[in-house]
């Protein structure tokens, strides 16, 4: 099998012209032992999800006529079998993208895409901290551009369909401008520091640069909320005062402070509702969107935001920025690991043989061997939110908290039923009516029918 590759420096006998081809011919022996364990795992991951996503779709078209009983007066049969066409619908766009990804995955790999963009940027005659910078934003951009067409599909016309889209070809393309000038302007540099301690800071490199992706991650963490999300979206005070009072009073109970309780304009881009904090130490803010408001009653308004203290309370913040460095120092350690083996390159595809590459090959290949994993990480995330829900439950009515899930499980037509397996591995959150009979166990109350 031949491959036509760009003029690499290494090849005295091709011009070394940006640009100009060459055959290049894969050494036979570089489909080693780890390139059968990378094809069985991506098969494997690849099948399990593919099985788990039927089996979603077919659990929630047999449960489409009716929600289930506890939420029968609240969500009507047209209500739920909207939810359930709508789930239905990104389910099978989602077993479209899951084989496009498996199928870019081998083509960046074993295919040699990533090889060819190496052998590109080379010729340039650049540094590595350079040509390896170049080398991961156009492996970053190009990526971005082959998902782009779903992504269209996805907002123009999947949610389009279903009445959720409010976003506009305008809005959609000053988006991705934006994400592209934060690309260059924050990513770029923190990559430029990043591939300069893996040439320059010897064996260890491994430590100071998880010391800087963590530095790094929590200054995003506190300049997020006042330097960025502002790019995208608006936010103005809460005018509503009776409501601020109630929030402001449950703030103070909890000695909670924040720099001010924020409503942003979500239904720019969608009708989905949502409420966050975001932010980190004396940066803090809460954050309602404007279409969750609409929906919502004070009572109800507050019990979500107890919800979201819940999390803050439990210390649930610290611990997944604490999970989640810890699993980081040790992909770093695995990654300064492998970099060192020939046969993890050669096992992937590609001759090149540098930091940058082993870098991008890891952010290729590690969520493959991830997935597996992640039945423990939803359930740990489950049980988080089972924590604050009892936490608002302690704060609030449980039955302010109860009616504000049903609405919101109606508004943005979430899934009453989902497949049980499907969300061990892919819900964050507990199915609904799992979520609110844990809520009648903390703190009882009537049913549904009775809290209109």
């Amino acid at each position: 099998m031949f491959i036509i590759m760009p003029v690499s420096n290494r090849d005295p006998s091709s011009a070394a012209r940006p640009g100009a081809l060459r055959y290049y011919r894969p050494d036979r022996n570089t489909m080693n032992t780890f390139t059968v364990i990378f094809i069985i795992i991506l098969a494997c991951g690849f099948l399990l999800q593919y099985y788990l996503v039927l089996r979603h779709i077919s659990h929630i078209d047999k449960h489409r006529q009716q929600a289930p009983a506890e939420f029968r007066e609240k969500i009507t049969p047209a209500e739920h079998a909207k939810a359930a066409a709508y789930n239905i619908a990104k389910a099978r766009t989602g077993l479209v993208d899951l084989s496009i990804e498996a199928a870019l995955l081998l083509v960046w790999t074993l295919g040699g895409g990533l090889q060819w963009l190496a052998d590109f940027w080379t010729a340039f005659g650049l540094n590595q901290i350079a040509t390896g910078a170049l080398f991961m934003l156009s492996f970053t951009l190009i990526s971005a551009a082959l998902g782009l067409p779903l992504s269209i599909y996805h907002t123009f016309y999947l949610e389009q369909r279903f009445g959720f889209n409010k976003t506009t070809p305008g809005t959609f393309v000053l988006d991705l401008l934006k994400q592209c000038l934060l690309l260059f302007v924050i990513g770029l540099p923190f990559l430029w520091v990043v591939l300069w301690l893996m040439a320059a800071a010897g064996a260890l490199w491994w430590l100071y640069v998880w010391g800087v992706w963590f530095a790094f991650s929590l200054f995003m963490m506190w300049a997020w909320p006042a330097f960025i999300a502002p790019l995208f979206n608006k936010f103005k005070p809460l005018e509503r005062e009776d409501l601020r009072a109630r929030i402001e009073s449950l703030l103070q109970r909890n000695g909670f402070a924040s720099r001010g309780i924020f409503v942003m304009d979500g239904s720019r881009r969608s009708s989905h509702g949502n409420a966050y904090f975001t932010g980190l130490g004396a940066n803090k803010r809460i954050v309602f969107f404007d279409t969750l408001l609409k929906g919502l009653t004070d009572a109800e308004t507050e019990a979500v935001l107890a919800h979201e203290l819940g999390h803050f309370k439990r210390h649930h913040i610290k611990k997944r920025i604490a999970l989640s460095a810890g699993l980081s120092l040790l992909g770093l350690a695995l990654l300064g690991w492998l970099m060192q083996m020939p046969w993890y390159y050669a096992g992937l595809g590609v001759i090149t043989q540098t930091p940058y590459m082993a870098l991008t090959l890891f952010m290729l290949v590690a969520p493959l061997f991830s997935f597996f994993l992640q039945p423990a990480f939803s359930w740990l995330s489950r049980a988080h939110e089972y924590e604050a829900d009892r936490f608002a439950a302690a704060q609030t009515a449980a039955e302010d908290l109860v009616q504000a899930l049903v609405k919101l499980y109606r508004e943005n037509a979430s899934t009453l039923t989902p497949d049980p397996l499907y969300s061990a591995f892919h819900d964050s959150h507990p199915p609904a009516p799992l979520r609110i009979a844990r809520l009648r166990e903390v703190n009882p109350f009537p049913s549904p029918a009775g809290l209109c």
